[in-house]
């Protein structure tokens, strides 16, 4: 069938590359259209009842994630010049399109009765304009008497100053959020050049936009640079530009293909596809190594180009198609998980991964049979000396030191396991950034003078409508008595609520004596009840700014309120204890029958996101080795050959689980794929050398000693070759900024160089002993038959 095949692809091979250019030119079209992705919750089913909870608390609240702040920390904010800098600085962040709103001590206001009735109105504490010294003095001492702004936007033992600017959802969520950010930055920065001061910038909108544009930039160079050493590596080994130009064009239009499917399926580069070009030069390579070898092999043998296309694509028309069927079912099985973010990773990767076997299979041949027939110094690396006495020696291992390898596999696997008792999964926001790296300093800036940015909600259900006026005061004293333990946790900042709305309402009828900052009282309900009623008496352009704060806090149908708490990045680890002793807490506060505790927010999203990640590529591997064993008892029809494909490809994970284990790297989504990448390159090496170990074995009557030494020298050059591209590559990750694809390059290298060694050493002396075992059956037989 593949005689046939290789006859067609020569025959029709304009009209093939016909195709496969206009292909890549529609491809490339769309690949040029792709976006970048902005939803960070898309890690979560819909149908997950965090994220039903955390879409539920959007609708009613709007977004919790789109407070970015900025940060400074002197004892001189309130000199002339300093402050009325900052007063202009506040008023030009205010008229920067896509901000909705700024909270900051010179748009900070107080509450003062009116002439005519007792009802409060909001005055802003510092006038818009030019100020004094003495001004400036005179309101900031009115403002340093108002406990509401305390630990929110000032730290007084510290000096330290926050200023908290509301982002636009649909700004948040779209490429605008790069320019918005930008225009926010620069004249935080300027003002902090002009005065000496040091900036500090943090937040969501912040935090993701940054580390998106760095992760975005790092993977442009790398993937360039992975293309370039791969690209003078294969030079080096073939001598040839124009079979190097091929093996490029082969990836490159792979990555075209790849973005290309990721537009035409209306899907957008996350953090996690953008992994998917690199995948696929992973893969590209290996595919072109294989193809190049086997054509140099039968041409040094026969002497004849078309002979020797004919002779690459019968045999390794086969070993392709089920190497990168195995790899694209690695890849694939992402999709059954419930997770759309990996639902997109596994069908985008696992379909051109098969367009990818296409490209290879119709780009290779074609492009070799208009190219001259190779030179001798282009096929020199066949015999070369240094693989040959390296492919001597494994020869010689696996044929006389069968127990030696077996002992120290052993081995290596007991520490190896020991040290996976040693994994521990956590993640954090900011992790994989170095410490030094100024968003990673500027969240700890925050973190130690206001307990963090990352934010969580609490909402307070009272179960049915109006339920907030029903007993209102005893609402808001469990209310308080929950915040007041929230903030005494030592990473979590003093909790936003309508009670700290209605203690400032208390003390500004009391004519702001700060003692009376305080829990309405049965005393104090009547002049508190116009600030419950906001949402509903009120329109928003009649509400003040304390009404329409108050009102934020609840909902239409006066049925819930909600509190709102910065915390700091304390990782997946400490947050599900911290949320538990939150939920304890409160189940000690408030009746069960007469109210519900739900914990949501970008905090909450963040752990459950990370935490289902986690489980659904741990799921996906399993799904992998089932998928691939069923595959390969198809294709070998051998139990033997089955545990002798599946035992070189465990060995090399186990060790890497154990490396992570003993070195400290957690299991988190950014290292937990590296075991995908690693079984997808692994099991393409063992179906390379069993499919080449079959072939072998039709040829040399069922001499499976011999089969293996042949298997070895055939095959063990182009592994090789392939291993040494693949390490390199991955490789260069390791001089990343980034923690995660800092450890996803060398730990695939190091799992690459494992499976090198199990499919080269270990494999070829299990096939060995197999047979040994096999033998003495065989003999009995005979001596029967005689």
């Amino acid at each position: 069938m593949w005689e046939r095949i290789a006859g067609f692809v020569l025959q029709f091979r304009l009209q093939l590359l016909i195709a496969l250019l206009l292909a890549t030119v529609f491809m490339g079209y769309h690949a040029s259209k792709v976006q970048l992705s902005y939803d960070f919750t898309r890690a979560i089913p819909t149908n997950n009842p965090k994220y039903v909870a955390y879409e539920e608390f959007k609708k009613k609240f709007g977004d919790d994630g789109n407070m970015m702040v900025i940060g400074v920390q002197t004892d001189k904010l309130f000199d002339q010049s300093v402050f009325n800098d900052y007063i202009s600085l506040t008023d030009e962040i205010k008229k920067i399109n896509g901000v909705e709103g700024v909270i900051s001590i010179p748009s900070a206001i107080n509450l003062k009765k009116k002439d005519s009735s007792e009802k409060l109105k909001a005055v802003p504490i510092f006038p818009n304009k030019v100020l004094t010294q003495a001004e400036i003095d005179s309101c900031s001492q009115i403002f340093f008497k108002l406990p509401f702004y305390s630990g929110l936007i000032y730290n007084q033992q510290s000096h330290a100053y926050l200023m908290a600017i509301s982002v636009n959802k649909e700004v948040i969520n779209s490429a605008k959020r790069i320019k918005v950010i930008g225009d926010i930055t620069g004249p935080c920065i300027e003002f902090g050049k002009k005065h000496g001061l040091e900036i500090y910038l943090s937040g969501p909108p912040l935090i993701r936009t940054n580390m998106a544009l760095k992760v975005n930039m790092e993977m442009r160079w790398f993937l360039s640079g992975f293309v370039l050493l791969s690209a003078l590596i294969l030079l080096l080994f073939f001598r040839s530009v124009s079979t190097m130009l091929l093996s490029l064009a082969v990836v490159v239009i792979g990555v075209i293909f790849s973005l290309g499917t990721i537009e035409l399926l209306g899907y957008k580069i996350t953090l996690l596809n953008a992994l998917i070009p690199p995948l696929i030069v992973v893969i590209g390579v290996p595919n072109c190594i294989y193809f190049l070898n086997k054509f140099h092999s039968s041409y040094n043998e026969k002497g004849d180009k078309r002979m020797a296309l004919i002779e690459m694509i019968r045999k390794m028309g086969i070993v392709t198609l089920f190497c990168n069927i195995a790899a694209a079912i690695g890849f694939g099985v992402f999709a059954l998980t419930k997770s759309v973010i990996l639902q997109e990773f596994g069908i985008v990767t696992g379909l051109n991964i098969m367009l990818l076997f296409l490209i290879s299979f119709v780009l290779i041949p074609i492009a070799l049979s208009y190219l001259p027939v190779p030179k001798q110094k282009h096929m020199r690396y066949l015999s070369n000396k240094w693989l040959t006495a390296v492919l001597d020696r494994l020869e010689v291992w696996s044929l006389h030191h069968q127990k030696l390898i077996y002992g120290i596999t052993l081995a290596v696997l007991v520490f190896s396991i020991t040290g996976m008792f040693h994994l521990k999964s956590e993640a954090f926001i900011v992790d994989d950034l170095p410490k030094t790296d100024k968003i990673y300093t500027d969240l700890k800036f925050f973190e130690k003078n206001f307990k963090g940015v990352m934010p969580l909600e609490i909402v307070v259900d009272t179960k049915r409508k109006n339920g907030l006026k029903i007993n209102p005061l005893q609402t808001f004293e469990k209310i308080d008595a929950l915040s007041s333990y929230i903030a005494h946790q030592p990473s979590m900042g003093k909790p936003l609520s309508v009670v700290e709305g209605l203690k400032f309402v208390r003390q500004a009828y009391y004519d702001g004596d700060s003692s009376s900052y305080s829990v309405p009282n049965q005393f104090d309900i009547a002049f508190i009840a116009p600030y419950l009623n906001s949402r509903s008496t009120d329109s928003g352009a009649k509400k003040n700014a304390l009404m329409r704060l108050i009102s934020s806090f609840i909902d239409s149908n006066n049925q819930q309120t909600r509190l709102t708490v910065n915390m700091a990045d304390v990782g997946t680890r400490k947050l599900p204890i911290i949320l538990d002793s939150i939920e304890k807490k409160a189940a000690s506060i408030f009746d069960s029958s007469k109210y519900k505790i739900e914990l949501t927010g970008s905090s909450v999203t963040f752990l459950e996101g990370g935490v289902f990640i986690i489980n659904g590529l741990k799921e996906s591997i399993i799904w992998a080795f089932v998928l691939i064993a069923i595959c390969m008892l198809y294709l070998f029809k051998s139990f033997k050959i089955l545990l002798c494909s599946l035992i070189p490809n465990t060995i090399p994970l186990v060790i890497t689980a154990g490396i992570m284990g003993w070195t400290g790297v957690p299991l988190k989504p950014s290292t937990v794929i590296v075991f995908s990448i690693a079984l997808g390159i692994a099991i393409d090496i063992t179906i390379r050398f069993l499919i080449n170990y079959k072939q072998e074995l039709a040829v040399n009557g069922s001499d499976e000693r011999q089969t293996v030494i042949n298997t070895i020298h055939s095959t063990g050059i182009s592994i090789i070759y392939t291993s040494l591209v693949l390490v390199a590559g991955f490789a260069i990750f390791c001089f990343s900024n980034f923690g995660s694809i800092k450890a996803l390059g060398w730990l695939t290298s190091l799992t690459l160089v494992m499976a090198t060694l199990t499919n080269l050493i270990f494999l070829p002396a299990l096939l060995i002993t197999l047979a040994k075992k096999k033998k003495p059956k065989n003999a009995e037989s005979e001596m029967r038959n005689a």
